[in-house]
């Protein structure tokens, strides 16, 4: 990736690749809000001066983050405005948006993602299986219950029903978060045939899986924008406050992964 030339900045607007500090914040380029650094996307330029997504946050030199719905950045990206942000956080340093940069964010989300449940499958933190997940939640060994944007009405319900169940939350509305990724895309990240709903494994005394999951989850959501999937808290339950709307989209993942 290329560095910029080396001017102290005034901002965090854009800023060296550095190891992560618990609770360090960011500034969105596109808004000037400040959110915590887990919550936003970074971008980087290659060595030929073309800005990619760096959902990792890994790659060397400086980068600028994002936190912004795709729609949003579509619109920033037509009417000019992202290129001008970018240059004011790159201190002018020649680079290239592509045209299809909304797009190739939502790809490095739905991968990250995916890459974060077969993470978490080779852990052993993932359950899978409508009868296998129902028996766990009853039981309350079910953190967050996820279901695939094209799973049944009928499928979730029982599902959700027995979450309930096992985390003394009956009445309250509580549900699993439907996916904006159908259930071809869920079975291509984690290996298996037919991955219509899952589980990641956990308690109160343990989220660890259960955050992680919930952090990709998150950030893949907020993008897509998608208004009638429900947001969760750090438990999975619905803050929303519309438990009886339906929700997710739908996205494949060969759209998007590409070796």
């Amino acid at each position: 990736m290329r560095t910029p030339p080396n001017e102290r900045l005034t901002s965090d607007i854009a800023e060296p690749a550095l190891p992560v500090k618990a609770g360090s914040e960011r500034r969105c380029i596109l808004t000037g809000d400040i959110s915590a650094r887990d919550d936003l996307l970074r971008l980087a330029i290659s060595p030929d001066g073309l800005v990619l997504p760096d959902a990792g946050a890994k790659a060397p030199g400086r980068g600028a983050w994002i936190g912004v719905t795709r729609a949003a950045l579509e619109t920033a990206l037509a009417e000019g405005h992202l290129k001008k942000a970018l240059m004011r956080a790159f201190k002018g340093a020649p680079l290239t948006v592509p045209d299809d940069l909304p797009a190739m964010v939502e790809a490095a989300l739905v991968r990250q993602l995916c890459d974060r449940l077969g993470l978490e499958l080779r852990s052993g933190n993932i359950v899978m299986g409508s009868a296998r997940i129902e028996e766990q939640a009853r039981s309350g060994r079910i953190a967050v219950l996820l279901h695939a944007a094209d799973s049944s009405e009928d499928g979730r319900r029982k599902l959700d029903q027995a979450w309930r169940v096992g985390t003394d939350a009956e009445g309250s509305g509580l549900r699993g978060q439907t996916l904006p990724l159908d259930r071809t895309a869920l079975s291509v990240a984690l290996g298996r045939d037919n991955v219509v709903h899952l589980g990641v494994a956990g308690h109160p005394g343990d989220m660890r899986a259960a955050s992680r999951v919930l952090q990709a989850v998150s950030r893949l959501v907020h993008y897509v924008g998608d208004d009638r999937a429900s947001a969760t808290n750090e438990t999975g339950r619905d803050t929303s406050g519309h438990a009886d709307q339906p929700q997710g989209g739908t996205a494949h993942i060969d759209e998007y992964v590409k070796d």
